[in-house]
């Protein structure tokens, strides 16, 4: 019973969270899309955990954090705000990079995971046309 209490706390707050964050289409109005690729990787002989693609449309709220996927991790996962943020500022469409889980996990080291990502991001024309 507790654990599904704490299960529903968590998704609370996460709910909370996505909706402080906003939709994309408030935060980035020149954006019309976005398509987020993601190669989980964790320690051990099968390094590659996950394949993961999460298309973003301008509907979808602005919340950028993906949970570490290592079981056990807490306060982990990998913060894309940033990145994304600084590609809509500069008009940028594609980047490429590897993000570190910050997050604890009492029986793995503190370098337990991280993802390759690759960020595309699609502008609406008329945003394009102002800027050129």
């Amino acid at each position: 019973m507790a654990q599904r209490q704490n299960y529903a706390v968590k998704m609370d707050q996460l709910k909370q969270k996505k909706i402080a964050a906003g939709l994309v289409s408030d935060r980035f109005p020149e954006v019309s899309g976005m398509v987020i690729q993601m190669t989980y990787f964790r320690k051990g002989l099968n390094p590659v955990l996950m394949l993961r693609t999460v298309n973003v449309f301008p509907t979808a709220y602005a919340y950028f954090n993906m949970d570490c996927m290592i079981s056990g991790c807490i306060d982990g996962g990998f913060d894309l705000s940033p990145i994304i943020k600084e590609m809509v500022k500069k008009h940028t469409k594609l980047r490429k990079g590897t993000l570190v889980c910050c997050g604890k996990n009492a029986d793995l080291a503190s370098d337990h995971a991280h993802i390759d990502y690759e960020v595309t991001i699609t502008f609406n024309k008329k945003a394009l046309k102002t800027i050129s």
